[in-house]
């Protein structure tokens, strides 16, 4: 994580003559790097919200299930539709200045929520607004500062990126689930808003938009790469690299297969494992507690899963996730029960593993295929994540307001993963040659 660091080589001094061994620092892009998982983790804080909060607005107001999945369901739909255009925007007006308006726009609609009194003020505020504000704050900012800081170790930088959003978890969900259970969910919503207003300060001091903004060159570089010029039309970019994207075939298989990576866990598990144990007589702390767990185990898998990619063949990383996924849900409702058990804890750690360990080696197809525009795509391909996520979100409270219980989405879930992992194996190789080097 060392590399001597090199501005344009400034003129050396006159003077005595000295020996003097090079110094060798850190690297400015790893500062860079911990900036960027600070405010995730920041951020990742209403990201831990929405599960916690389906009981107690159905005992507040006696709104159905369905219509509360439905305020979360527009939330991660807009998360994922909005990461490509803010992607376009971070080219155009810089990451610091997209990232910062986006934690107030969080902040904004997280703290309205407190003074809500119909469904539709929760899905403007929840729904649209915090929906907005976190789908610039998605994984293609993270894609975005590891392209532009990073040629080497980028596998491992975005599986430690990816992973801050886990953390957040770890850190916030104990927190949030105790407000909600001994005070109310609104002191939950108000320390979601305040959390992302406190980073805002992090990422307008610290963060930079290029390593040419400070004279350096990106991680791992040979040559100094210029600052490109603001790219104008953030909209129109963003729709004509999917355009262009579309006509391949392995965009739709990454699509695909990231939709169903999206549907079975923000959808499913993080918006309805909350309330699913606390059917089977588990207490919501307990219950978030789990979650968290889950988190920690994220932080790891994701972090090896960056390793991996860096040496492996993501196409066959891949599909080992989706499958072992599969396998981990269809066990699920024989673990749900009143009690935290050996068997349980063994699903928690196992899916904690797996939970986003998907995101370096997709990361890694979109820039082997995509090149400069890699990161656009890789938004519009967390679009279908997201776009699956809202889908499972709604239709999970639909089954449980039917049917009494989870039962039925946790089986269709565990088959489409099983689909995205034969779908993985199918994205060809692309020649190492035909793929233009990333700014």
């Amino acid at each position: 994580m060392t590399q001597t660091t090199e501005a344009a080589a400034p003129a050396p001094r006159t003077g005595k003559k000295r020996n003097r061994v090079p110094r060798t620092r850190i690297h400015r892009a790893w500062f860079v790097a911990a900036v960027t998982f600070v405010t995730i983790i920041g951020a990742a804080a209403f990201r831990s919200l929405p599960g916690l909060l389906i009981d107690p607005l159905h005992e507040d107001f006696g709104w159905s299930r369905g219509t509360i999945g439905a305020a979360v369901s527009i939330n991660l739909a807009l998360y994922g539709l909005t990461a490509p255009f803010a992607a376009a925007l971070m080219d155009r007006y810089g990451i610091r200045r997209v990232v910062a308006v986006a934690l107030t726009v969080i902040a904004l609609g997280s703290g309205l929520t407190v003074w809500m009194t119909a469904a539709w003020q929760l899905l403007l505020c929840w729904g649209l607004l915090v929906g907005l504000g976190s789908g610039s704050m998605a994984l293609a900012f993270a894609a975005t500062v590891t392209n532009r800081w990073f040629t080497e170790r980028r596998g491992l930088v975005t599986g430690i990126l990816t992973a801050a959003s886990a953390s957040g978890q770890l850190i916030f969900l104990p927190v949030l689930s105790w407000m909600v259970e001994r005070h109310d969910w609104r002191p939950a919503a108000v320390t979601v808003a305040l959390a992302a207003l406190a980073v805002v300060p992090f990422v307008w001091l610290l963060l930079r938009d290029h390593p040419a903004d400070v004279g350096l060159k990106p991680y791992g570089a040979t040559e100094f790469v210029p600052k490109p010029e603001p790219v104008p039309g953030a909209a129109r970019r963003a729709v004509t690299v999917l355009l262009k994207a579309a006509r391949t075939g392995p965009f739709w298989l990454l699509a695909g297969t990231f939709a169903i990576c999206g549907a079975s866990t923000n959808g499913l598990i993080q918006t309805h494992f909350v309330p699913a144990a606390h059917d089977h007589g588990m207490p919501i702390t307990a219950a978030a507690s789990l979650l968290a767990v889950i988190g920690v185990f994220d932080v790891v898998g994701t972090i090896a899963s960056g390793w991996f990619t860096d040496r492996f063949d993501a196409r066959r990383l891949l599909a080992v996730y989706y499958a072992l996924r599969g396998i981990s849900l269809l066990f699920l409702p024989m673990l749900l029960g009143p009690s935290v058990h050996p068997p349980m804890l063994f699903f928690i750690v196992f899916y904690g593993l797996d939970w986003v360990a998907t995101v370096p080696p997709t990361v890694a197809l979109c820039r082997e295929h995509y090149g400069d525009d890699s990161a656009i795509v890789f938004g519009w391909v967390l679009a279908s994540h997201q776009v699956g996520a809202a889908l499972v979100a709604f239709v999970g409270g639909v089954v449980r307001d039917v049917f009494g219980e989870y039962d039925m989405i946790w089986y269709a879930s565990g088959a489409l993963c099983a689909a995205a992992a034969l779908m993985a194996l199918v994205i060809r190789r692309r020649p190492a040659a035909l793929v233009p080097a990333v700014a």
